[in-house]
């Protein structure tokens, strides 16, 4: 069964959820999870705006991004769930790319992540990691959609 599962982290509802129901799956295969934040620095990296310090921005969106994984991190303590954790960066790249590159070097066996479940006009404008993560896998993904009320 699945013994090293990939869970990809934000800070929404439906991540927190998807991140409990990879623990308990975690918990009854005795897996390790590997948590990770993906942040994209890029739109920030060229300094092309006079009114913000790039190098700053950056610096408090990685450390908006440690404390969603810090989070994830003591939820997984809390379940008594083994785990490892890393802060990702993209430079301009397609999100989804990043976290199945880091899936696969991790030698994940499952990916579970949430999902909005967008369609339409919404889905054109926001786009869907989770969709890109699905198309690029090698292993099993797991999405698990969730309805915020």
């Amino acid at each position: 069964m699945y013994q090293r599962i990939f869970v990809p982290v934000d800070d929404s509802a439906t991540s927190r959820y998807a991140l409990g129901e990879a623990l308990r799956l975690a918990k009854l295969t005795q897996a390790t999870v590997r948590l990770v934040h993906v942040v994209d620095l890029a739109q920030f990296g060229w300094g092309g705006t006079e009114f913000l310090d790039a190098a700053d921005l950056q610096k408090t969106i990685k450390t908006a991004g440690e404390k969603v994984l810090q989070t994830a991190v003591s939820a997984a303590e809390e379940a008594g769930v083994p785990s490892e954790n890393g802060l990702l960066e993209s430079w301009g790249d397609k999100i989804a790319e990043v976290l199945v590159t880091d899936a696969e070097a991790f030698h994940a066996d499952l990916v579970v992540m949430g999902t909005h479940g967008f369609s339409g006009l919404m889905h054109l404008l926001m786009g869907s990691v989770a969709e890109g993560i699905v198309k690029k896998s090698t292993m099993p993904v797991l999405l698990v959609r969730h309805q915020q009320g």
